[in-house]
């Protein structure tokens, strides 16, 4: 099978409201056999794994717990971020929804390596199952002894807690989450300081994943090194894939990386339905490129998808058949970002009202030349100033059809030319009547 399920091993085989079904199935193992190492020695692992980051930016989640490791101050705090308001991705609502008490685990082993003693779970509004299966799950895990004092008999306490988003997509960025954590509107921070430093309440904050926190007991099971093997150098382990769109077979599936994309759409996907072409694809979510479809044996790795100056993201794959349009794709995109930004910095607050405006120019095919060079130029500005990744990331979908779709656009613009030419002509005629 090229599905590689890791994080997902237990899905279908448990009832995920029973925390007795967990155990059975070797749940809480991996946090026993973390509490017998060393703390140093637990990262170490996850240093051997070569694990990044799977909420979207990839960066290296040793080098982040690490940071917080060596922070002096207390408390120390765990933060889960479960507010996946990005359109087209769903994987981490499954996980809560199917093993909630892998994500607990994970946070755990977490916890215990770098020293924190109190973790949130931000989980979206909208979630109302997910909220249900989550409370649920600590709720029993606190009656087991596997949160609270004292677990497993060692000198290591943990309680959870949850917050509810109330639906602002931009609460999925690190500072803006703990903002609202902290009950203030959800606006980024300027950084540094980084959140391992100074975070939530300003003490060392740990932020994660759903997805990450849920690799580290698979980690501890069958060893960093291991681990390691899975995958690509880049990219080691398996990735959750929300595969979304034009596909017969929509869902969440789990494949390690190295895996081209066209074979996660088929074989996975099912292709597209009633025989249709495949006339792009929307990689991580609304923040991702749009790419071709000859791109599409592309193979999902972080390094391999830099060169193309895309990200993995979190992970969405969304196709989109040759019914549709690309600027009907692209003006949605360009209006949910424009009425996403906080407004906290000019480039998106300004920017995403600009791109919206001259998207819609193109739509209407009331487009020139010169729009076509100014959104461009726009969209750069807006990546490389942007205060947080709202910002850095509202334009990609512009910047990569821009790219990719180039002809679309004079495409667009020669058809605007000729049909305001042609109402000129026939206004010229109709006043010479």
């Amino acid at each position: 099978m090229l599905e590689k399920r890791l994080v997902t091993e237990r899905i279908g085989k448990i009832r995920p409201e029973s925390i007795t079904d967990y155990v059975d199935s070797g749940g809480y193992e991996a946090l026993k056999k973390a509490l017998k190492k060393t703390r140093i020695e637990v990262l170490e692992e996850i240093e051997d794994s070569r694990l990044r980051g799977r909420g979207g930016a990839g960066f290296p989640v040793a080098v982040k717990m690490m940071a917080m490791a060596k922070e002096s101050q207390t408390p120390k705090y765990i933060v889960c971020n479960a507010d996946e308001g990005e359109p087209g991705n769903f994987k981490d609502r499954y996980l809560m929804e199917n093993d909630p008490h892998h994500i607990l685990e994970g946070m755990l082993i977490a916890a215990y390596a770098t020293m924190a003693g109190k973790g949130y779970i931000y989980i979206r509004g909208e979630y109302s199952k997910s909220l249900k299966m989550m409370r649920q799950a600590i709720s029993e895990a606190e009656k087991k002894g596997f949160a609270g004092k004292s677990i497993f008999g060692k000198d290591f306490d943990f309680t959870f807690e949850i917050r509810s988003g109330a639906g602002s997509y931009v609460c999925g960025e690190e500072f803006s989450l703990l903002e609202s954590i902290e009950g203030k509107p959800g606006h980024t921070r300027v950084k540094p300081p980084f959140p391992t430093e100074q975070g939530l309440f300003g003490y060392p904050t740990l932020i994660n994943n759903i997805e990450t926190f849920s690799t580290l007991p698979v980690i501890m099971e069958m060893s960093g090194k291991a681990y390691a093997k899975l995958g690509t150098k880049s990219s080691t382990g398996t990735k959750l894939i929300s595969l979304s769109g034009n596909v017969k077979n929509k869902g969440v599936y789990e494949v390690p990386y190295g895996l081209p994309i066209r074979t996660v759409i088929e074989a996975f996907g099912g292709g597209v339905p009633e025989g249709r072409k495949i006339k792009m694809v929307q990689l991580g979510g609304a923040c991702g490129p749009i790419i071709p479809e000859y791109m599409l044996d592309m193979i999902i790795d972080f390094e391999r998808f830099e060169e193309f100056e895309s990200k993995v993201g979190a992970g969405a794959i969304i196709v989109i058949d040759d019914r549709f349009d690309i600027f009907d794709i692209l003006k949605h995109t360009a209006e949910f970002f424009s009425h996403e930004s906080c407004g906290k910095c000019t480039p998106c607050r300004e920017g995403n009202t600009h791109l919206k405006n001259i998207i819609d120019k193109f739509h209407r095919y009331e487009a020139r030349e010169e729009d076509m060079n100014l959104l461009e130029n726009l969209a750069r500005v807006m990546h490389q100033t942007s205060l947080c990744g709202l910002g850095q990331t509202a334009p990609t979908a512009v910047i990569s059809t821009l790219h990719y779709f180039r002809s679309a656009y004079l495409e667009r613009i020669e058809k605007s030319f000729l049909e305001e030419g042609h109402d000129a002509k026939y206004q010229n005629q109709q006043s010479r009547a």
